[in-house]
């Protein structure tokens, strides 16, 4: 399966040496471990503020790539997609996935032994079990009041 993230050639451990708020677009990009878990909904809780991931996946999700299938065009579908930048990663870093290399880099921890970064292999996120591959169900196939039945303990 093609991985849509280009890690070539970027400088060695480029994370360990550059704030957030200077990298390269492609070195944010590059960022991303390929896990889907953004992109699965969430529920918060309105009276604490915590955020739960559901295996509830956004209409746009490849459950075997945990890829967007239309990441570039995808807000003609998903209006309300976020776009993660370094201006913006303090607001929403508290319902990104605990695993996430933004959400770890921006709280000061490193990236985890699997990410593709560190291994060079973009596969390394799946084997280690990190990625929601195989494991969603669709939103248009489940209903809203049903979401808290498919709530996923962090870190997956």
């Amino acid at each position: 399966m093609t991985n849509q993230i280009d890690r070539n050639g970027l400088t060695p451990k480029f994370w360990e040496k550059k704030p957030l708020k200077t990298l390269s677009q492609r070195e944010w990009e590059a960022l991303c471990d390929g896990c889907g878990k953004c992109c699965l909904n969430k529920l918060e809780d309105e009276d604490s503020g915590e955020v739960a991931l559901t295996r509830v996946a956004c209409r746009l999700l490849d459950d075997q790539s945990c890829q967007c299938a239309h990441y570039e065009t995808r807000h003609s579908f998903i209006p309300e997609c976020i776009v993660l930048k370094p201006e913006n990663l303090d607001t929403h870093a508290y319902w990104m996935p605990q695993t996430c290399a933004y959400r770890r880099l921006w709280e000061g921890k490193s990236l985890p032994d699997w990410h593709p970064l560190v291994t060079g292999d973009p596969d390394s996120v799946h084997r280690a079990g990190v990625s929601v591959r195989g494991m969603t169900v669709s939103e248009f196939d489940t209903p809203l009041e049903e979401w808290e039945d498919y709530i996923i303990e962090e870190p997956v």
